[in-house]
């Protein structure tokens, strides 16, 4: 099944995956095989990925050890069949929650780490002390986004999903708060 034989809207979609793909930090091949995993019905192997997509073997290999690294995909084995099967978590929410946490693991956590050891040296001068609050500033913001992304996971898929759904409605209660205390909201800063 080769590309051209992708309905349009496969095709479509697993193209766009590959664009976004490197806006993400993958290669667009990695991109592309994972959304036409994704959009698929069942399970594929590495020879039905390589010729919907027309990529070699290699690239899909290579290609499908990145998306297990990432916990993007899951092996199957099929009954009577060596060969190796992969499929995409069915539930969105779950994708989701994965690719946050690898995420934090491979970029958030290792800045942390290093705001964490910098906030620890002395500064030597007044132009360290700038450089070492403005860290700190970084780092207090980031903790805080983390332990809200901590409790965020813990909540039923469900909740998550009604609590992203009242954005606007919190926002709004604390904007009336704000009006009610006096408090001013820092303006967000024009696009």
């Amino acid at each position: 099944m080769p590309t051209d034989a992708l309905p349009p809207l496969s095709r479509q979609f697993i193209a766009h995956f590959g664009e976004m793909g490197s806006k993400w930090g993958i290669n667009r091949t990695v991109g592309q095989i994972y959304a036409l995993i994704f959009i698929s019905q069942r399970a594929l192997n590495a020879d039905e990925i390589a010729e919907a997509l027309e990529f070699s073997r290699s690239n899909v290999s290579m290609g499908l050890k990145e998306l297990q690294s990432w916990r993007l995909v899951q092996l199957r084995h099929q009954p009577g069949d060596r060969r190796e099967y992969f499929e995409a978590p069915s539930d969105v929410w779950e994708i989701f929650r994965v690719l946050a946490e690898e995420r934090r693991r491979r970029e958030i956590e290792p800045t942390l780490s290093m705001l964490r050891m910098a906030l620890l040296e002395k500064p030597a001068s007044d132009e360290e002390r700038h450089a070492q609050q403005r860290m700190r500033e970084m780092h207090d913001l980031i903790d805080r986004l983390m332990k809200w992304f901590d409790d965020v996971q813990r909540l039923a898929p469900d909740t998550a999903i009604q609590l992203m759904g009242m954005g606007a409605t919190v926002t709004k209660v604390l904007e009336f708060k704000d009006r009610l205390s006096g408090a001013k909201r820092k303006a967000k800063a024009p696009d």
